[in-house]
């Protein structure tokens, strides 16, 4: 049973003021927006320092102390210094390619979260095309990366943006292959029905459905974490190779909005794992659906984490071999695995 959505109620709530109309949308629409910015904002705040623990941990020492406890307030002063700092800008770039791209990179990262639904009801807009659409809005971010490399007038900021466009063409297919598997059981686009279809007992869920269920789920995280320009398939900004890659002429705000951009798409990658594959928000009914949500999404963050700071940068080589050679093939076989196990009904709904 779907609680009423957090768009209803917000509606419901500004109705009760006497807004109607086209008004009442775009006040709606504005405040959820403001909202989810805020949180999302916050959110990247936290993964930055949690990132910077978890790394300090794994590397035998204790990451931020000094500013606050834990270093808990570390980012926020980073974020600060960034506001500050001078713009220095490149007299020969282009300048309204220059700009705009890490605009367009923010505004990527952030509208893909019209779609996801947090919990029960708490989602901004039940898309019925809505696994379409986060494959299509965060593309835009590829676009950003490659606009910045162009604009940028600088040969590695090119040599970057480049190989980002090669990288999300090629690791594209294997990703929207892994999805095809759960929309042909779950029979919508759905984010919401998606995670409907996992309801019940946890063996419902996607990767439960064996054998092609943990398959679909490896790909797929494989695929996005390449998407999201995530170690080890970080060659857009190959610091050894390219001085930074694609942002080395941003500074200041800039350079904070395509580092904000990153690790909210790191949130995106595990939010959109947790509803095709884990089942979303179910969970046990004593504890609140978006805690569930949250807690599941948390531990695909940590895993990516960790796996960021264990396995080294793939050359560029390696990279596209990878994703042509090995998941490409696989993914398709596993569709075709899928395909023959819903045609017969050999899989359990509990």
């Amino acid at each position: 049973m779907i609680a009423i959505g957090i768009t209803v109620a917000l509606t419901e709530l500004l109705g009760s003021f006497g807004l109607s109309g086209g008004l009442l949308s775009v006040i709606t629409y504005t405040i959820l927006a403001a909202g989810t910015f805020g949180l999302l904002s916050v959110l990247a705040l936290f993964l930055v320092w949690w990132e910077r623990k978890v790394a300090g941990h794994m590397q035998q020492r204790f990451g931020p102390m000094r500013n606050g406890w834990h270093g808990w307030y570390q980012t926020l002063m980073d974020g600060l210094k960034l506001l500050q700092k001078e713009d220095i800008l490149v007299a020969t770039r282009d300048k309204v390619v220059f700009f705009w791209a890490p605009v367009m990179c923010c505004i990527a990262a952030f509208a893909a979260y019209i779609v996801i639904p947090f919990g029960d009801g708490l989602i901004v807009a039940d898309l019925n095309i809505g696994v379409l659409y986060i494959m299509a809005i965060t593309t835009f971010t590829v676009i950003a990366l490659l606009m910045a490399g162009w604009g940028s007038n600088n040969k590695y900021a090119l040599l970057g943006g480049m190989r980002s466009a090669a990288q999300v063409v090629s690791y594209e297919v294997p990703m929207v292959a892994s999805i095809l598997v759960v929309v042909l059981y779950a029979g919508s686009l759905s984010t919401v029905d998606i995670v409907n279809s996992q309801s019940g007992n946890f063996l419902n869920w996607n990767i439960f459905r064996l054998p092609f269920g943990p398959i679909a789920f490896i790909t797929f995280l494989i695929a996005a974490v390449a998407e999201a320009n995530r170690t080890p398939f970080d060659l857009a900004e190959a610091e050894q190779e390219l001085v930074a890659g694609f942002n080395i002429e941003y500074s200041g705000m800039k350079f904070a909005m395509f580092f904000l951009a990153e690790f909210i798409n790191l949130f995106t990658v595990s939010a959109i794992t947790v509803i095709l594959f884990l089942g979303g928000w179910h969970g046990f009914a004593f504890i609140p659906t978006f805690v569930w949500f949250f807690m599941k999404t948390f531990a695909i963050v940590f895993l990516l984490i960790m796996v960021r700071w264990t396995y080294p940068r793939m050359r560029v080589d390696q990279l596209m071999e990878f994703a042509w050679k090995v998941l490409v093939p696989i993914t398709f076989l596993n569709i075709i695995v899928a395909a023959i196990f819903k045609h017969f009904g050999w899989y359990w709904e509990l």
